[in-house]
């Protein structure tokens, strides 16, 4: 029976194991691989060259500028949800006439493809026949190049960002606060506790586990932002390019995939510390509150 047992239970965990190997083991192993070698797209035989790449990447003015650039953005586009995305979960806390259609129309951008959003957004930014500066035209203000102009163009994909991932913070923010005990606003309210003493006290703290477990899912999908940059400024424009626009750059332009995959470790080692620091904080958190409530 046991030994019935131990078949069927590899049975069903086998095909997940193999599948895990093929499509995500090996290859981060393999491209590890070639980040050592010269190994180009177009072909050839490919050659250990130690860690030349590595060397050629903290060299590249490109990389310090993309680095940058996506710190950058990651800092405010991440931040602004947040604080957006805290704010609309706390107006739509308690219940209200029209609360699920309206919480529904909120949720519409997140659920679309973000390189077609680029693209959309693309017409409507548009410096000479975009619906955004043909409305201040009509009430003759001034009509800013959002896609041409050095110092818009990285506002522009911060503000379609924006538009696109609030609505994954508002969920998640949403979350935590439903779960919050009732008995709490309760006990607050006959203590006349302040509303910012309630919200200091007991909401942002009970709310704060899921909250930065939202920052940690968008800072590393951030990290890793490729779709808007591709179709709304191209991913060769110094002023928007991300480390990913780069790597594209490098790999599929220049056809160094040896040099790419160096490239995508650096990111990769980046994704992995900024998630290991988010979620020991996240840990230390709930292990306080779980000694505050014992």
């Amino acid at each position: 029976m046991r030994v019935k047992d131990g078949i069927l239970k590899y049975g069903f965990v086998g095909p997940a194991l193999i599948f895990l190997i093929a499509f995500n083991i090996f290859p981060l192993f393999y491209n590890i691989y070639l980040s050592f070698t010269d190994a180009e797209l177009s072909g050839g035989i490919a050659r250990l060259v130690g860690g030349r790449n590595y060397g050629v990447i903290f060299d590249d003015t490109r990389y310090g500028t993309a680095l940058r650039t996506t710190g950058l953005f990651v800092v405010l586009a991440v931040a602004t949800e947040l604080l957006l995305g805290f704010a609309l979960a706390l107006a739509l806390q308690k219940p209200f006439w029209g609360k699920p259609a309206i919480t529904t129309i909120l949720l519409v951008p997140m659920m679309l493809s973000p390189a077609v959003m680029g693209l959309y957004w693309n017409f409507i930014l548009n410096g000479h026949y975009g619906v955004v500066n043909q409305a201040l035209s009509v009430f003759g203000l001034y009509q800013p190049q959002w896609l041409t102009d050095p110092d818009l163009k990285l506002f522009s994909i911060l503000m379609i960002d924006i538009w696109m991932w609030t609505p994954f913070m508002m969920l998640i923010a949403l979350a935590g606060l439903n779960a919050i005990p009732n008995h709490l606003y309760e006990a607050a309210a006959i203590d006349r506790a302040s509303r910012w003493t309630v919200f200091r006290r007991i909401t942002l703290p009970l709310c704060s586990p899921l909250l930065f477990l939202a920052v940690l899912l968008r800072t590393t999908d951030a990290l890793k932002q490729f779709d808007l940059v591709m179709a709304v400024t191209g991913p060769n424009d110094r002023a928007t390019q991300t480390l990913s626009a780069l790597l594209y750059q490098v790999m599929f332009r220049g056809y160094k995939i040896g040099l790419g995959s160096s490239y995508s470790i650096v990111i990769l080692l980046i994704v992995i510390a900024l998630a290991t620091i988010f979620i020991r904080y996240i840990t230390s958190i709930q292990a306080k509150q779980g000694r505050e409530s014992a």
